[in-house]
């Protein structure tokens, strides 16, 4: 790769998460972080030694500020606009139980819901060694599915790969609008991610009909050279023009799930940017998955190139 590295698009918001478990109300400490799926990738691929770059829009605000500062001192470069006239979203962590979380997203009419191409710098994209977008931008808005539009056309017209992650939410749009805005840009996406679930819902098959092998080649079918379907605990399949490759889910103590697919997306994206080929990149992305899921936070316990042999060490290990 002989590019910029990574860029990407998308909303970060500021985060509250509690101290202890039980409902939200109860908590008495909330700690402040920073989230969003696109941003998670970007400190994912940084911190495993490659370049990354995250454009967004922020309120011009304590929270915007706050967003900015966290990625920008992960050294992932920022181009983000300062939105006067809208605040920073806000997202709400809750430990319900000790098996159970629930996300609370305070973001309609967010500064990062109304991202406009005119949001997207001149040349930036171009420039890159890989364009990475997700499902969430464009249910955010009409302006912010424009931009997701406008990025990947640029991408396309100046052959940048183009890497996108389905990650739907129900709570953001409906499955139709999701396939619609998402078929026509197939042609255009070098690498697909979604779930099995999600797959399926994207083909229009019945739940448990067919195996992931299947869905990524029916997928690659509709223009992705590359799909990749993650199936939890059960792994990983990715399709390419030389076969399907199949990855266990790396076993580790569940402390928090949330950000474990972004982190497995930025896992991935990283072994791409380092030429790795397909088996090696499932790999990272089931370590580096793993080690989102045995710490808290979204992408706080993400490693870095030097610790992810790290992950098969035997619990109680210490490293010295």
């Amino acid at each position: 790769m002989t590019g910029t590295g990574l860029v990407t698009l998308g909303e970060t918001m500021a985060a509250l998460a509690p101290d202890r478990i039980g409902p939200l109300r109860h908590a008495s400490t909330l700690g402040l972080a920073v989230a969003g799926s696109e941003s998670t990738v970007a400190i994912g691929v940084r911190r495993l030694g490659h370049p990354a770059a995250w454009i967004g829009r922020v309120g011009a605000d304590e929270l915007g500020e706050l967003v900015t500062s966290r990625l920008r001192a992960e050294s992932v470069t920022v181009h983000a606009t300062a939105d006067p006239a809208a605040p920073t979203g806000l997202m709400l962590k809750e430990r319900r139980t000790a098996a159970l979380r629930r996300v609370h997203y305070y973001r309609a009419g967010s500064a990062g819901s109304r991202l406009t191409p005119a949001d997207l710098p001149a040349g930036l994209i171009e420039s890159a060694d890989l364009l990475h977008a997700t499902g969430i931008t464009p249910a955010l808005s009409d302006t912010a599915a424009a931009s997701v539009r406008t990025a990947i056309d640029r991408a396309h017209a100046a052959s940048v790969p183009v890497s996108y992650d389905l990650n739907h939410r129900n709570r953001l749009w409906s499955w139709e609008e999701a396939r619609a805005f998402t078929l026509p840009l197939l042609p255009r996406i070098s690498l697909l991610f979604a779930s099995e679930d999600e797959a399926e819902l994207l083909l229009g098959h019945e739940p448990g009909a067919h195996s992931a092998e299947t869905l990524a080649q029916e997928l690659r079918k509709l223009g992705p050279e590359t799909v990749v379907i993650t199936m939890g605990a059960d792994g990983a399949v990715a399709a390419d023009s030389s076969g399907t490759t199949r990855i266990s889910a790396v076993p580790v103590p569940e402390i928090d799930p949330v950000g474990a697919g972004d982190s497995f997306v930025a896992g991935y994206l990283a072994a791409l940017l380092s030429g790795a080929d397909p088996g090696e990149r499932l790999d990272q992305a089931a370590r580096v998955a793993a080690w989102s899921v045995a710490t808290e936070g979204d992408w706080e316990g993400l490693p870095t190139a030097a610790e992810l042999p790290l992950t098969a060490a035997p619990p109680g290990t210490v490293a010295r």
